[in-house]
């Protein structure tokens, strides 16, 4: 059974869904938790509060992903780099705050931008105790992904490509095959 809190992102998120951030109301958020809604305030203290910790989670399950991704040493390196691009374009095509996240742009939709800065994304603890600070910044998701993936396969420079290629590849998708087929075309040299 989930906590008061992770219930109460979990009615966040689909509230978020539904409509837009400045439309989502803190009573229907509690409401949908099933909690009071002097549980949510004590939680997050304001609507920004539960913005950053919403931003955060997302950004925290986002890099579990990456870390889900290279943990498989099934594969060869090549593999592991074309399985982290088809995860970055997948959760960013999946989830509007993970897409907001690796590029940058955060539409009104969304909680406002300044619920994605301040936090390294590397800082330790579960998403709710970082949540004040807010989440990292599209430069900062970016080289959090690319140095997880430059410590799993090694070198850095094709890291960097493989994780910028995704992250456009999520904005403007690429031909028929899909990210995964082209990042394997690129490390392979062909």
């Amino acid at each position: 059974m989930p906590t008061a809190r992770e219930a109460l992102l979990d009615a966040a998120c689909a509230a978020l869904a539904a409509r837009p951030w400045s439309a989502v109301r803190m009573v229907d958020v509690a409401a949908a938790a099933g909690v009071s809604r002097q549980t949510l305030y004590n939680e997050f203290g304001s609507k920004d509060g539960l913005a950053r910790a919403l931003v955060r989670r997302e950004a925290d399950r986002f890099l579990a992903g990456v870390d889900r991704v290279l943990g498989d040493r099934t594969g060869s390196d090549s593999d592991r780099l074309a399985g982290v691009a088809e995860w970055i374009v997948r959760a960013a095509q999946e989830n509007q705050l993970v897409r907001a996240l690796v590029t940058g742009c955060w539409p009104e939709r969304l909680p406002s931008g300044r619920a994605a800065r301040g936090i390294p994304a590397a800082a330790a603890g579960p998403a709710q105790r970082r949540a004040d600070g807010g989440a990292p910044g599209a430069g900062e998701v970016v080289a959090v992904v690319r140095d997880r993936v430059a410590a799993s396969v090694g070198d850095r420079w094709p890291c960097e490509v493989v994780v910028r290629v995704a992250v456009s590849w999520a904005v403007a998708p690429g031909a028929k095959g899909g990210v995964g087929e082209f990042v394997r075309g690129v490390v392979s040299g062909g």
